[in-house]
């Protein structure tokens, strides 16, 4: 009798690890790809799951989005300028079935294929659109990176470039020329603005000059302001005309030779 119970109790035992052995748990993010006898089977989870004991297998796959910053990698542009660039990587499991099956570690894979797809992307943009323009080589990083990752079942969300190193020799001529060009633009603006009051003054001497009386009153208005201004002795130069009929007025002899104006 007690060595009956003693099998019985091994053989509880027993059911009771295989029991525990065939039943799993997956969470929300998890997918378990099933192998029965070595051959590819359906997906389990999210939840619990039974299997066969010592028949079936279960590979689990995390489909979670993987943040991952890629090596710094050292490259040449199109232009022949030699650059530093690293860039930051989002990609997940889309298709377990493929994740598992199509590669064998497929997270390296997926890295691996970024710094190639990064390196290419450089090598083929000039040194100011790297600088300047960095959406489109992450658009184009982007489509380079899928092509090779679609086959896997890896889902490629975003990758972009976070910093580029220039030589120093480099970053001198980039500054160089950043200052030359805003130089030009304000030779231009300066240009401008004197063209513009040319013609604002040109059109003023027009409409002065068919005013007979509009030069003396902008005359003495210009006299007016630069007294109010400044604090110190104005000579003024009078037309002949008023000095001759100043000298009428007050009958006196007209001089045999008149100067073209005088002062006062």
């Amino acid at each position: 009798m007690p060595i009956l119970i003693a099998v019985l109790f091994v053989l509880f035992v027993i059911v009771l690890i295989t029991s525990l052995k065939s039943f799993g748990i997956n969470q929300e993010y998890q997918r378990g790809v099933l192998f029965r006898l070595g051959r590819l089977g359906q997906t389990k989870g999210p939840g619990w799951y039974w299997l066969i004991p010592f028949v079936d297998r279960v590979v689990r796959v995390d489909q979670r989005i993987i943040t991952y910053q890629l090596e710094t990698q050292e490259t040449i542009t199109r232009d022949g300028v030699a650059v530093r660039v690293n860039a930051v990587l989002w990609f997940r499991a889309d298709s377990p079935i493929q994740v598992v099956n199509a590669v064998e570690d497929w997270r390296a894979a997926t890295v691996q294929a970024a710094e190639t797809a990064l390196r290419d992307a450089i090598g083929q943009s000039d040194l100011d659109h790297v600088l300047k323009d960095r959406a489109t080589i992450n658009t184009r990083l982007q489509q380079l990176l899928r092509e090779a990752s679609l086959k896997w079942g890896v889902e490629i969300d975003s990758v972009e470039i976070k910093d580029v190193d220039i030589p120093e020799q480099m970053q001198r001529a980039i500054a160089k020329e950043a200052e030359a060009i805003r130089e030009k633009r304000a030779r231009i603006v300066r240009a401008e603005g004197e063209e513009e009051a040319a013609g604002k003054l040109s059109h003023a001497a027009e409409v002065i000059g068919n005013v007979p009386g509009a030069l003396e009153l902008r005359r003495l208005q210009t006299l007016a302001e630069i007294g109010v201004e400044h604090n110190s002795t104005i000579v003024a130069m009078m037309p002949v005309e008023l000095v001759h009929a100043a000298r009428k007025l007050a009958g006196l002899p007209a001089a045999s030779e008149e100067p073209e104006s005088e002062a006062i």
